[in-house]
């Protein structure tokens, strides 16, 4: 083989080894609050009290699949089935999409996540969770009602200017073209609501939002 043919055979090798990682890479659309506890099988308070590695069956090449197992000590659930959660899943890097969460039992979270045909929970990067402390207490309270009753209205997410609804039913969410990032007013204190017209619009406030209102109204 002559040098040529070797290079270009190396060539070939380093761009498919590209091709793998970049496939291999985690990307996936941030979302509002609301969306992810609307999209979510299960959206749990709680502790990580352990964490171990785990075999989950093996992939179509028989290679064995690894999962991250934390162990939980479920405080609430707003939304899931009639069981506790005392584990969720996920995959063993973030390259993988992978979340890594601290284990002393101390921090609290919330979780939404999805459940799979076993009945155990799974969480990604791509669900939303976030440290229980970090929350606003409009993201707290919306959970016991406010997300589920804006579960027929639909979020656009905004990524440059300009940026437009195209039906009644849907909400723009502006947080990365204003605040540069995701956890801006949008998400921290407001939720997208169904109105009686049938439209829906961006609501602010912690009590129960009224039959009729203006956007971002704050009672």
């Amino acid at each position: 083989m002559t040098w040529i043919a070797r290079l270009g055979s190396l060539a070939v090798v380093l761009l498919l080894w590209r091709v793998e990682r970049f496939a291999e890479a985690c990307s996936c659309s941030p979302a509002h609050p609301q969306q992810a506890f609307c999209n979510a099988d299960v959206v749990i308070k709680a502790k990580v009290v352990g964490v171990k590695v785990v075999d989950a069956g093996n992939d179509i090449y028989g290679n064995t699949i690894k999962r991250i197992k934390y162990d939980i000590k479920q405080i609430k659930m707003f939304k899931g089935p009639d069981r506790d959660i005392d584990a969720i899943f996920t995959p063993p890097s973030s390259a993988m999409c992978g979340v890594t969460l601290e284990t002393n039992g101390k921090k609290e979270y919330l979780f939404t996540g999805k459940l799979v045909a076993d009945g155990t929970m799974h969480v990604t990067l791509c669900d939303f969770f976030e440290s229980w402390e970090a929350m606003s207490p409009t993201q707290k309270k919306s959970l016991t009602q406010r997300y589920e009753s804006g579960c027929g209205c639909k979020i656009i997410r905004c990524t440059s200017i300009p940026c437009a609804i195209s039906a009644p039913e849907e909400c723009l969410w502006t947080d990365w073209v204003m605040e540069k990032n995701h956890s801006g007013p949008q998400a921290k204190h407001f939720a997208c609501i169904k109105r009686s017209d049938a439209s829906c619009a961006w609501y602010r406030g912690e009590a129960p939002p009224k039959k009729d209102f203006l956007d971002i109204e704050d009672p």
